[in-house]
């Protein structure tokens, strides 16, 4: 059965988006932007609005991730065993530099930036809306799958998590599901899920 971990807060120990917004984006948009997710703008609505403050140049940031970005603890031997499917809503140009410091090659589906001065533009990829929740999710990235294992953390794994065989949740996803009665698999670090399988 195949292993989908999404990227951002569950293989990184911090949200690595969140990070680069912090550090180079406009904080005060990032905070209105979030507050209204999913009442009043999608999760793709709030990531362009989010990206379009920064103004940094790609390689700039990219150094400076793959400085402090810190993967989970046992990413490395689940990825050499499993061989994860990374699902992504964040950028192909900030999750590819930080497997490649750690020597890791995975198959990666996630959205494109076009980095300009005047602001980074998201590039989404292209799918319909979700019939299940209305959005571009990451349900339609596992469209064929005869069966898999999931494991994300937050908003943008709710989804795809609710269609997986078995499901390892932690923070906002784990509440997410602990109210909706879909059971899930706790984790506090990928030895967990390693274990697990």
């Amino acid at each position: 059965m195949k292993l989908v971990l999404d990227w951002d807060g569950t293989v990184t120990e911090v949200d690595g988006l969140h990070l680069v917004l912090l550090e180079f984006g406009d904080e005060r948009i990032y905070d209105a932007a979030e507050s209204r997710l999913g009442r009043e703008l999608t999760l793709n609505e709030v990531i362009a609005l989010e990206f379009e403050t920064v103004r940094a140049p790609l390689p700039e940031v990219v150094a400076w991730m793959r400085e402090h970005v810190r993967l989970r603890a046992g990413f490395t031997e689940l990825a050499r065993r499993h061989e994860p499917l990374i699902v992504s809503s964040g950028f192909h140009e900030l999750i590819e530099p930080i497997l490649e410091r750690e020597g890791i090659e995975l198959e990666v589906v996630a959205n494109r930036l076009d980095p300009g001065p005047g602001g980074w533009r998201a590039v989404f990829r292209d799918g319909a809306a979700c019939a299940v929740c209305g959005q571009q999710c990451k349900r339609a990235d596992v469209a064929g799958f005869d069966g898999f294992v999931y494991a994300g953390d937050g908003y943008s794994d709710r989804c795809v998590a609710e269609l997986a065989d078995r499901v390892f949740a932690r923070d906002g996803l784990a509440r997410y599901l602990t109210s909706r009665g879909v059971p899930f698999e706790p984790f506090s670090d990928l030895r967990d899920i390693a274990r697990a399988l």
